[in-house]
């Protein structure tokens, strides 16, 4: 006799930050809809930039955003699962044909942390010091305020990126707020950073949820756990990026608020040594336009010759 099948079956990476998202997306959806945790399946798929960890090298080096999806999005497009769960930064702009992001859950905090074993902000660090990351973005903004500091490579899950601090490898690195609170560990957090000053990834925080663009019966499901003012303003984050993509690859951040229905989007790029950025604001209902808005803005800022230049470096 067959076993009955799952309610709902979820992909994800097997890291201890994307089990805890899965797990979380198992019981809202157990909570919304009535049935047992036990009737929603999590298989873990084991992705690219999993397996590329020991390399330490920097996603854009090795094949960008999508290492960490790709898999997830071939074992959905086969039936092998339903849903994929996403650290939404981690998606790339332009999804695999069949797949799309059907809802996104509440955001986390979106500021990135500091965090050392040895000094209590980055202002401590001294001169010439080690610091810990394999992200453009975090390292550009870490130049543009301490040129003096020594980039190495960091990558890995929370834990291991703690024991490389206490290891010696760096002097301090920097984490989402958003993960640590999710694994119970943000009180580990040194000193969490301005996001103004730090400006975040675009769609950091945010857990996107994934289905087959042909299962009205799974969207129907994740959606009703959709968080409205989230998807708004990952809407015009991603619509941002997606601009950006097309004509570089250097650092992006990015920062929305939400006031009345009225979005508020800043975007930020910068050269990969940090000594030169481009900021750009804008205000409005229309999530896609917004995003669009920014994007071009900043690529009129920068001009297509820096932007070359950067690409070409990236």
């Amino acid at each position: 006799m067959q076993s009955p099948q799952p309610f709902a079956r979820i992909g994800t990476r097997g890291s201890p930050l994307a089990l805890a998202q899965a797990r979380l997306l198992r019981r809202l959806l157990s909570e919304a809809h009535g049935v047992s945790e036990d009737d929603i399946a999590i298989e873990v798929i084991s992705t690219g930039g999993d397996r590329s960890q020991a390399s330490n090298a920097s996603l854009t080096e090795i094949g960008g955003k999508g290492l960490f999806t790709k898999e997830i999005d071939e074992a959905m497009l086969s039936g092998r699962v339903d849903i994929g769960v996403h650290s939404s930064k981690d998606v790339a702009t332009r999804l695999p044909n069949g797949i799309r992001l059907a809802a996104f859950l509440e955001r986390e905090d979106v500021r990135d942390a500091f965090m050392s074993v040895k000094v209590q902000s980055l202002d401590h660090v001294a001169e010439r010091s080690k610091f810990g990351t394999s992200s453009i973005r975090r390292a550009a903004q870490v130049l543009r305020v301490r040129p003096d500091l020594e980039i190495v490579p960091f990558r890995g899950n929370v834990g291991t990126r703690l024991q490389k601090l206490l290891d010696g490898v760096a002097d301090g690195t920097m984490l989402a707020m958003a993960g640590l609170n999710r694994l119970g560990e943000g009180h580990r957090a040194t000193a969490p950073l301005d996001p103004e000053i730090f400006m975040p990834a675009p769609a950091q925080g945010a857990i996107g949820i994934a289905v087959r663009s042909d299962d009205a019966r799974m969207a129907a499901l994740v959606e009703a756990l959709d968080h409205v003012p989230t998807h708004t303003a990952i809407t015009a984050e991603r619509a941002m990026l997606a601009v950006l993509d097309g004509s570089c690859r250097t650092p992006v951040g990015a920062l929305t608020t939400l006031s009345n229905g009225t979005l508020t989007l800043k975007g930020q790029i910068l050269s990969l040594d940090g000594k030169t950025s481009f900021e750009s604001a804008a205000t409005g209902s229309d999530a896609q336009a917004l995003g669009q808005k920014v994007g071009q803005e900043l690529i009129a800022q920068a001009g297509t010759e820096w932007l070359a230049q950067w690409a070409a470096n990236a």
